[in-house]
C-alpha cells in the first residue's frame, strides 16, 4: 500500500484532532497576547527618561512631599511644573519653587521606572508612588509594596547594580 499526504491524514486517532486544535489555539492566543504585551510595553516606555501616566510623573504625586512630609501626598495640576519632558505636579507653590530650584534634588531616580526592575530585570517598569524610598537623600520608587520589601533586601546592591545598568537601558 501507498501512503500519500491525503491517506496518511487520516492516520491518526479522530479525538486527537480536536485537542491538536486546541492546542494550535491556544499557543496562537498566547504569542499574540505576549506580542501585544511587548508592543504596548515598548510603546509605553521606550525612549522616555521619565515613567509619566498621560504626561504626568510619579501619577501626580508631589515629589517633594517625599522629603518634606516623609509619605507620598498627591499634587495638583495647579502647582505644575515641566521637567524632562514630564509635568510634575505638587502640593503647593513652595514645593514647585524647590523642585524647579533644583529638580535632581527631589526627582526619583531612573526616572520614576521601578528601581528594583532597574537592577533585577534591566528594564523599565512602572511604578506605585506608594512603594518608595530615600536613601542617601535620592528617591526610590518600586513597582508595588511586595516589590520594594525585596528591595528592601539589599538596597545598597541593588542601587549599584541599577546605577551601572541604568545608562543602557533604552
Amino acid at each position: 500500500m501507498t501512503r500519500t499526504a491525503a491517506s496518511a491524514e487520516h492516520n491518526f486517532p479522530l479525538h486527537s484532532l480536536p485537542t491538536r486544535l486546541l492546542v494550535g489555539l491556544t499557543f496562537l492566543i498566547l504569542a499574540t497576547l505576549t506580542a501585544t504585551q511587548v508592543a504596548f510595553a515598548a510603546d509605553d516606555y521606550a525612549g522616555k527618561d521619565i515613567f509619566t501616566r498621560d504626561g504626568i510623573a510619579i501619577g501626580g504625586t508631589d515629589p517633594v512631599a517625599y522629603f518634606t512630609e516623609g509619605k507620598p501626598v498627591q499634587g495638583s495640576p495647579e502647582f505644575s511644573a515641566e521637567y524632562k519632558g514630564a509635568t510634575w505636579h505638587f502640593a503647593n507653590a513652595e514645593h514647585r519653587d524647590l523642585f524647579t530650584a533644583d529638580p535632581t534634588a527631589y526627582a526619583p531616580q531612573y526616572g520614576g521606572y521601578c528601581a528594583f526592575g532597574v537592577a533585577a530585570a534591566e528594564r523599565k517598569i512602572e511604578t506605585d508612588p506608594e512603594a518608595w524610598s530615600i536613601v542617601d537623600g535620592k528617591l526610590y520608587l518600586n513597582y508595588t509594596l511586595p516589590t520594594q520589601q525585596r528591595w528592601n533586601q539589599d538596597i545598597p546592591g541593588y542601587i549599584a547594580t541599577a546605577d551601572q545598568v541604568w545608562p543602557t537601558i533604552e
